[in-house]
């Protein structure tokens, strides 16, 4: 184990420098803590050590917690995180009190964090035990404290120290909303100290070693004066600080994210104690929260799996399949979006539609969004120049001459998409890769047009596409690996998350999400007060309703899907009473969001004002459910179509339907996924649910024979399936 070494130079500073073997970013493990601490001690009792400097060997500080740590303490329960928690406390507190007189706060030797770039979760408890924070002036780094977006919350003195350094209203943004900041802005926040040159970082940390005062190691709430910012609970503004802030966590977590409840609880006990008490409280709540499943399940999800999808978990074992140039087919919302993005990761992209108007209109989205970026500080004006260098928009086809990648965008009509298809095929090598971003439409379909089936793919952006992290990518019966390989290389490079999943009408995503529109709306039909539909998904985790959803996607997008199901489907189609209300909405010009005109009302300038009351003189309020039902109904409509998905064979890897679910429609987070829900309440459960809900509302919730088995049987997805994830 050597993660932390030391050295001593003339001048009698002691620099421990982080730097993790065959790792690129520093991660923090059990013994590495051990380690440090050693270190500490041996800089502390050197009495020819004037003070040190504690800095990492990579271009990063620190990335976090190393998970089998986390994990490890899991696994011990309740004690084992407690103690793994405490030690760490003691660690820290050990270099905050940096060996000084406990009376009289005189003795201690200065200690300074030199943060050369990003520093994350336990990358920041550190350094804010630490007497001063000084970071390299790098605008790629993030410092801050992301642990609440993976379901815990900073567990190392981390919420602790930032209360008592900002008061819990300006740390609310870090702490509660995992925020982000580049060195600069964290110094503006007074999450850090210092900015200097990144050639100049040691040199100045150095510099503040050798001039420390007694004075200057003595933090804030370890001073008998101290207040802290904002007030404490029990002083007039402090109260009001935190009834707001109780107000917030509830408005935004709906009450189903225990880690926001807890690190607020946290905070509040702990302003009212000494300081080591209340890290023991922090502690306490830690170890609660820990032990939660919902931590468990958001942990694996958001970060391990997550994380192992992006780095290629499912990529087939071909060459190297990086993409050079890009051509786009079609320069609307999608395909502008796609333009940009791949532009904004450095590739050259031929962006293509039938008008040059149309074309250039295109590539203007890219200039709209760099200007914003421009407006917000985060690009500059030779970056926009950069980037839109690299789009050539265009009518001409010939231009496509040297794609590795072409990504169709055109109208969901297979008539339009298949003369693309041979237009494309005619102007590119036989190498390249063809790409369908189609939302609906069956890959195996589409690469009938083809001359190169094995060529074929899906690649389904989700919209915005600047904004949404995930990609679907859908592999057609004939869809070769090669194509698999460049599609997921591709979605790499433009740094988003991928999921394969196999060829079926509406593929994973919209097979999913589509029930969950449809079941609110069909409880619009039955008389079930439209509000009661929209905050039961809310109050279950939903980031929107069902019915806000659909004005967002659009109403008559939902119009243009049912009458294409009901085509192919024919006797079987299951919607009809959906679809009464969807086309009397349609004929009433209600066509959502776009239209200022939906489910909902909006003013002038398209800001929602609430539930249209026009839903009430048409399907008037006649039943009043249980809000439990309400909300199983909801959930139930997507999580049985994920099973139907893996028993199908559309999904093959469980990881791929948690993670695609929440960052695809954002799939109640906190639950970890359809499988990690499953998981949480267990399959007899969700049977038994099933059985209730058929009883009452018919066949569409019937349990999937892969549900009833593991059912019967006592198994859960991720303990069924653990084989094929461990490969």
């Amino acid at each position: 184990m050597n993660d932390f070494t030391l050295a001593v130079d003339a001048d009698g500073v002691a620099t421990i420098t982080w730097d993790v073997v065959a790792k690129s970013m520093n991660v923090m493990s059990t013994a590495a803590f051990g380690l440090l601490s050693d270190l500490v001690d041996q800089a502390l009792a050197d009495t020819g050590v004037k003070g040190i400097i504690i800095t990492s060997g990579k271009k990063d500080f620190a990335g976090g917690m190393d998970l089998n740590v986390i994990a490890e303490m899991r696994a011990g329960g309740a004690s084992a995180i407690f103690d793994g928690v405490m030690m760490m406390h003691k660690v820290l507190r050990k270099i905050e009190l940096a060996g000084m007189d406990p009376k009289t706060k005189k003795g201690g030797k200065p200690i300074v964090a030199a943060l050369p770039g990003t520093a994350l979760g336990i990358g920041l408890e550190l350094p804010l035990s630490c007497h001063r924070i000084i970071a390299a002036d790098n605008a790629r780094a993030k410092i801050g404290l992301p642990e609440i977006m993976v379901g815990i919350f900073p567990g190392a003195g981390g919420t602790t120290r930032l209360a008592r350094k900002l008061g819990a209203m300006m740390a609310a943004p870090f702490l509660l909303e995992g925020k982000l900041s580049d060195p600069k802005a964290a110094k503006a926040a007074g999450l850090i100290d210092e900015v200097v040159a990144p050639d100049q970082l040691l040199i100045r940390a150095k510099e503040w070693v050798l001039a420390a005062k007694d004075a200057d190691l003595i933090k804030p709430w370890d001073d008998k004066s101290y207040k802290m910012p904002g007030g404490a609970p029990y002083h007039p503004a402090g109260f009001m600080t935190f009834v707001g802030a109780n107000a917030m966590v509830l408005g935004k977590t709906m009450g189903v994210y225990p880690a926001a409840k807890a690190l607020l609880a946290s905070v509040y006990e702990g302003a009212l104690v000494p300081f080591d008490v209340a890290l023991r409280i922090e502690a306490r709540h830690f170890t609660s929260v820990l032990l939660n499943p919902s931590s468990s399940a958001m942990i694996r999800s958001l970060f391990i799996n997550k994380e192992a999808l992006e780095k290629g978990a499912n990529r087939p074992e071909v060459a190297d399949q990086t993409v050079r140039k890009l051509g786009v087919i079609g320069a609307g919302m999608m395909g502008a979006g796609i333009a940009y993005v791949a532009a904004l990761a450095g590739i050259e992209v031929v962006l293509i539609d039938a008008a040059q108007e149309s074309a250039d209109r295109g590539k203007a989205h890219s200039a709209d969004l760099l200007d914003k970026g421009i407006a917000r500080r985060k690009v500059t004006a030779e970056k926009k120049a950069e980037v839109l260098g690299r789009i050539l928009a265009t009518v001409d086809y010939a231009a496509l001459a040297g794609c590795d990648l072409v990504v169709e965008a055109v109208f969901e009509d297979p008539k339009v998409k298949a003369e693309v298809t041979a237009r494309v095929e005619a102007a590119v090598g036989p190498d390249c890769i063809y790409a369908s971003n189609t939302s609906t439409l069956p890959i195996s379909m589409l690469a009938k047009a083809s001359a190169r089936p094995d060529r074929f793919i899906g690649i389904h952006f989700f919209s915005p596409v600047d904004k949404m992290n995930l990609v679907e990518i859908i592999r057609g019966k004939q869809t070769g690996d090669v194509a698999v390989a460049k599609a997921l290389d591709f979605v790499r490079a433009i740094r988003k998350t991928p999921i394969v999943v196999n060829d079926a009408r509406f593929f994973y995503a919209n097979r999913c999400i589509i029930p969950y529109i449809n079941e609110g709306i069909r409880m619009v039909a039955e008389g079930v007060e439209p509000a009661l539909i929209e905050n039961a998904a809310k109050l279950v985790g939903m980031p929107l309703g069902p019915l806000q959803l659909v004005d967002e996607t659009s109403i008559d997008l939902g119009v243009k899907i049912a009458k294409a199901t009901r085509a192919a489907m024919g006797d079987a189609y299951p919607d009809g009473a959906v679809d009464a209300v969807l086309f009397w909405m349609a004929d009433q010009g209600r066509m959502g969001k776009k239209a200022n005109a939906g489910f909902y009302a909006y003013d002038a300038a398209g800001k929602r004002e609430g539930l249209w009351d026009g839903l009430d003189a048409e399907y008037p309020h006649k039943a009043d459910p249980d809000l439990t039902v309400v909300q199983h109904r909801l959930l139930m409509a997507q999580v049985l179509e994920a099973v139907r998905a893996l028993e199908e064979g559309v999904l093959t890897d469980i990881r791929e339907g948690d993670v695609g679910a929440i960052l695809g429609w954002g799939f109640a987070p906190w639950s970890g996924g359809p499988f990690s829900w499953l998981d949480i309440i267990g399959a007899a459960r969700a049977v038994e649910i099933c059985e209730r809900l058929v009883a009452e509302f018919g066949p569409r919730f019937t349990a999937p024979a892969l549900l009833r088995e593991m059912a019967a049987k006592g198994e859960t997805f991720y303990g069924r399936f653990a084989v094929k994830q461990a490969a």
